[in-house]
């Protein structure tokens, strides 16, 4: 099985990575400068699971010359238009599209380009970052990947893919429930994204905060009723863990889109927060806190366009 990674960014470098190191068929699609550096310094993994360095194989998308088995899809949602493009040829009749993407639109994206059958589910819990050497430093011990096909089937090439993840140093799980988790998992990185950039603070700061704890508690009801209004309900074993992470005491737990606001980069919050509000208003469904979090996030936004350089 030929695995194409598309992007070595902290994530997609991560388990393509390991997938490579653990004797997978691997190749990462990259821009020419990214291309030329993995080929002169190699990719670089520092992690609490152990460090590694390799010289990965690598191309660009003008050198690809035919479709791959599996592609991980593992940019920003920001640069997805550009990704999709770069990949066409490398996606045939039986190719799987593994996106490790932040909320639900590029489903949607990914439906509308390739058909109905091409993308499955995909759930990624990492946290990890590029430093200023170019490394990918994995800052938590968590690792997970879990994918599926979209309508919970267990079919034989879901299977082959799942032999493929196993044993390359991550934890890897097919689940027949992938489409739930996704929505859960959006369900919890909106309600992050959302109070910790409206308030510009840690978990453990707003709840600390007069208030704290009743608005992230009516932040995170507006996410829940939309998901179960538009999407698929989320369990209530999720959602109790949820509420157990999102109003931790002392907790400095904050979101990857507030720590990119923070650090004046572009941040997901159309993908994260515009495009869940959408779906509540489609259907008729108030959500005044995620519509405020969203205009904040579009102040930002248009300040950064407008910021020359």
């Amino acid at each position: 099985m030929r695995l194409l990674v598309v992007g070595a960014g902290s994530t997609g470098g991560y388990f393509g990575g390991r997938l490579a190191k653990a004797g997978r068929d691997v190749t990462f699609l990259v821009r020419p400068e990214r291309a030329a550096r993995l080929r002169s310094d190699g990719l670089q993994i520092v992690s609490p699971h152990g460090d590694l360095t390799l010289h990965p194989q690598v191309t660009t998308a003008a050198e690809i010359a035919k479709p791959f088995d599996v592609i991980l899809l593992s940019v920003k949602a920001f640069s997805l238009e550009a990704a999709l493009r770069d990949l066409t040829v490398a996606v045939g009749p039986e190719t799987m599209i593994v996106p490790v993407l932040n909320g639900m639109r590029h489903m949607d994206l990914l439906r509308d380009r390739f058909g109905p059958r091409a993308a499955l589910g995909c759930v990624c819990i990492i946290s990890a970052t590029v430093d200023a050497q170019g490394r990918i430093v994995q800052l938590t011990p968590q690792q997970r990947l879990a994918y599926g096909e979209l309508d919970g089937t267990l079919t034989p090439r879901v299977q082959a893919l799942d032999a493929f993840m196993q044993g390359a140093g991550f934890e890897a799980r097919l689940t027949t429930t992938i489409e739930r988790e996704m929505w859960e998992k959006w369900t919890l990185l909106a309600t992050l994204g959302g109070v910790t950039c409206l308030m510009r603070g840690s978990v453990g700061e707003i709840v600390a905060a007069a208030g704290g704890l009743q608005f992230v508690s009516a932040f995170l009801a507006e996410v829940v009723a939309v998901v179960r209004g538009a999407g698929t309900a989320p369990s209530e074993a999720f959602l109790a863990s949820a509420r157990a992470v999102l109003t931790a005491e002392g907790s400095a737990l904050t979101s990857s889109m507030y720590r990119d606001l923070q650090n004046g980069g572009p941040i997901e919050a159309d993908q994260i927060i515009g495009d869940l509000l959408e779906r509540g208003r489609k259907k008729d469904i108030p959500v005044p806190l995620i519509s405020l979090a969203y205009t904040n996030l579009a102040v930002y936004q248009r300040r950064r366009a407008a910021s020359p350089g």
